[in-house]
């Protein structure tokens, strides 16, 4: 494959291991198992480990396999550069452990996915201050800001009442400030949009979800778009700055985030992600067909009491979604009017399946209030506008009519 040459978003990520030579002439980056990489010279191993040179140290730092991973993942985002972790919520943790110190403060989207929230109530009672705004409007943020800002964080689409941040609008506001802008892609993902052309500095993608696409594989990334002027930031350790100024944001979180904390990407998740994130467009492109006909289905239902998608126009956000996005995603969510159970319903179903993951081949569902964002309490759910009733749904690759009628058929029992 000659690498000069602009290709599509699909044919480069199916031909990405092999712009590198794959041993052994395989298609795809074979399962390295080593955690150690022996050197007949010793003195190249100091090289290595000094970064005089490239190459392996320890399985926990680095791997063949999730570098290859890492190098498709910086593709798909038309990043600089890539590291992998075990988990989306380890890259989100990687971001506090590598970057913030006591005294800091951060301006977060007050719609997040629930682990997000509950990081950020931690990083609060260790010495840093978060503010968690209404970031559906820039004017919210700009007024967060102080002196202290280190970063804003955002999800593109929120988790799970499909909040859109006023992603442009922060970009240039970050941007202007100095102020390193991270956009947690996973709602979205880099096939439905690509945060790098708002101002992204960093981006987080949970690979367990679209990405990777087949719930078989726990996985994260933080891919470094060279949007952010690292000479900015005041928190990088002397010894990192050694490197090119576009490096020290990556050096630094890769040694002490990755390497100190050790949330490391197994090479045979890896495996399974790579192989998985070839699909993702044509994976996207029906799941998002199914989710605006299974939301158009719920809208007009007069037992459903609110639809909660982007590609619906009675959506807040709807025109910026349009504007901003490939299409509208996969995930959704619906309250049921009164009267009516959200556990009988959800146990009426026959194909969605009541679970916790996303971004799956499968329509997967759960009822939010009770589970994954029951920890945070009845007063804060009421401020994110989660309401007891609301179910999230995360749209499968099903035949669009089958889907329809399944959530049709509960409704009518």
């Amino acid at each position: 494959m000659n690498d000069k040459k602009t290709y599509g978003f699909t044919t480069t990520i199916l031909h990405s291991d092999r712009q590198k030579g794959i041993e052994h002439g395989s298609l795809h980056k074979p399962i390295h198992t080593s955690v150690t990489f022996g050197y007949e010279d010793a003195r190249q191993l100091a090289e290595v480990f000094q970064g005089k040179q490239p190459g392996y140290r320890y399985g926990r730092q680095g791997n063949p396999t999730v570098a290859a991973l890492e190098d498709k993942i910086t593709k798909m985002e038309d990043g600089k550069s890539t590291i992998c972790f075990a988990t989306g919520m380890a890259a989100i943790g990687a971001i506090v452990q590598g970057l913030l110190r006591e005294g800091d403060h951060v301006v977060s989207s007050a719609f997040l996915f629930g682990n997000t929230n509950s990081l950020w109530m931690t990083v609060g009672a260790q010495g840093a201050k978060v503010s968690m705004v209404d970031a559906t409007d820039v004017k919210n943020v700009e007024a967060a800001i102080t002196a202290n800002t280190r970063l804003v964080f955002v999800e593109t689409i929120a988790n799970p009442r499909t909040q859109v941040a006023d992603l442009k609008r922060i970009g240039e506001l970050c941007r202007e400030r100095g102020i390193l802008y991270v956009v947690d892609n996973t709602m979205t993902s880099p096939y439905l949009f690509r945060p790098k052309t708002v101002g992204a500095g960093l981006v987080v993608n949970s690979l367990t979800k679209s990405i990777g696409g087949h719930g078989n594989a726990l996985g994260g990334a933080l891919t470094d778009t060279g949007e952010f002027d690292w000479t900015r930031y005041p928190h990088i350790a002397e010894n990192y700055k050694k490197n090119p100024a576009p490096q020290w944001g990556m050096a630094q979180i890769r040694a002490k985030a990755l390497r100190d904390f050790g949330g490391s990407l197994g090479p045979e998740a890896a495996h399974h992600i790579a192989v998985g994130a070839e699909t993702i467009a044509l994976r996207q492109e029906r799941e998002c067909k199914n989710a605006l006909a299974l939301a158009q289905m719920l809208q007009a239902d007069e037992r459903v009491a609110a639809v909660y998608y982007p590609g619906l126009e009675s959506h807040p956000q709807h025109a910026l979604s349009k504007a901003l996005f490939r299409s509208f995603g996969s995930l959704m969510s619906f309250e049921l009017k009164d009267g009516i159970d959200c556990f009988d319903y959800l146990n009426r179903l026959r194909l969605a399946i009541p679970t916790s993951n996303l971004g799956d081949t499968r329509t997967l569902v759960i009822p939010v209030a009770h589970t994954i964002f029951y920890e945070m309490g009845a007063e804060r759910r009421a401020s994110m506008g989660i309401a007891e009733s609301l179910i999230r749904v995360s749209v499968g690759l099903e035949d669009t009519d089958d889907l329809v009628a399944d959530f049709r058929q509960a409704l009518d029992a």
